[in-house]
């Protein structure tokens, strides 16, 4: 059984997320503030956090650095706040996911089925083969066949894949893509990840126009899908 904490001061949300979350089968706690969700996170050590960034006392980045300081523990993001730039703050704060008000609850109930399978103890995490669809990408050797010939990927190409992979399910931010992949210098420079997601989409994706795999989460960033 997996602990969830929900930390947000809308009521009715709150009791929605815990009807939900309890009847299929988890532990929740909940916090009003961030004061609260600070303690929580530390006392309940819970699975996976979800969290409104608008919270009475303190910003919710603040939450999620303070979090982030000590744990790794999933932290899907729930928010009325809509532009990119909030989105991007709290993705490169440290968040997992971003989910935005009003929400889904199915689409949110299965981001966090997600984020709990990722966080888990496995081997997965350093596993060196990757097989996905069509085609299989050897970490260790850097290499990938698709339909069992050789997909030759530039050097860029390799790594943006290889940061991706290594956060499979994950919404990584496009500052952070470019950061890892281009260096520290960079930081804005988004149109160079849509010209090599692009090629990556057309050497991957039986359907490039329609990926399966690598997915653009609009303003935000970009993740890996199996």
């Amino acid at each position: 059984m997996h602990r969830v904490l929900v930390v947000d001061d809308e009521p009715q949300i709150l009791r929605a997320l815990v009807i939900n979350l309890k009847a299929r089968k988890y532990e929740v706690d909940t916090a009003a503030d961030g004061a609260s969700a600070l303690r929580l996170a530390a006392d309940r050590h819970p699975d996976v956090i979800i969290l409104d960034l608008g919270l009475p006392d303190m910003d919710g980045v603040r939450v999620i650095t303070g979090i982030r300081g000590w744990t790794r523990v999933p932290i899907i993001v729930l928010s009325a706040r809509h532009t990119s730039d909030e989105k991007v703050e709290a993705l490169d704060a440290g968040a997992d996911d971003y989910v935005t008000k009003p929400f889904g609850m199915d689409e949110l109930l299965a981001r966090l089925r997600a984020a709990v399978r990722r966080a888990e103890p496995s081997a997965a995490e350093d596993e060196a083969v990757v097989e996905i669809g069509g085609f299989t990408i050897d970490l260790a050797a850097k290499k990938v066949h698709r339909e069992g010939r050789d997909v030759r990927l530039t050097p860029t190409e390799w790594h943006l894949l290889e940061v991706l992979i290594r956060n499979t399910g994950r919404l990584v931010s496009q500052k952070q893509l470019l950061q890892e992949v281009w260096g520290p210098s960079y930081g804005t420079e988004t149109n160079y990840l849509r010209v090599y997601m692009a090629q990556l989409r057309r050497k991957l994706e039986v359907d490039p126009s329609e990926p399966r795999h690598l997915i653009t989460e609009p303003g935000m960033g970009y993740r890996f899908e199996r």
